[in-house]
């Protein structure tokens, strides 16, 4: 339980940053404690993406995988970034990413950041 809450928090401050850096993703919303639930819920609703359809998806362009050597991921996962601002539209959730470029960056950024803060926050096997 601990190492979920953990990589979702993980995830949360990842898709934060991404929100700062990136100017087509937005978390639009009122005060910060707002704000906070707001990505917490979103860094769920990403993880629940990622677990459930992800691994269909990468099923189905596993011949991609091989004639592009694995570059497709930075697609797919811009596609999973994507679908989450998509559910959290439709969950009411202040969440939204502006085109597929944004979407793009974005992933980069919460893959870049949430890589770092795994290696500080290692899981103990």
């Amino acid at each position: 339980m601990l190492r979920f809450v953990v990589k979702t928090l993980i995830n949360a401050a990842a898709i934060w940053v991404a929100t700062a850096v990136v100017s087509g993703i937005t978390l639009t919303s009122g005060d910060w404690q707002h704000k906070t639930l707001t990505v917490i819920l979103v860094a769920l609703l990403f993880g629940v993406v990622n677990f459930v359809i992800k691994p269909i998806v990468k099923l189905f362009s596993l011949p991609l995988f091989f004639l592009t050597l694995g570059l497709i991921t930075f697609v797919i996962n811009a596609l999973m970034l994507w679908l989450t601002s998509w559910a959290s539209g439709k969950l009411s959730l202040d969440f939204h990413v502006d085109g597929f470029v944004a979407a793009l960056l974005g992933s980069l950024i919460i893959s870049i950041v949430a890589w770092a803060l795994h290696m500080v926050f290692r899981d103990e096997d």
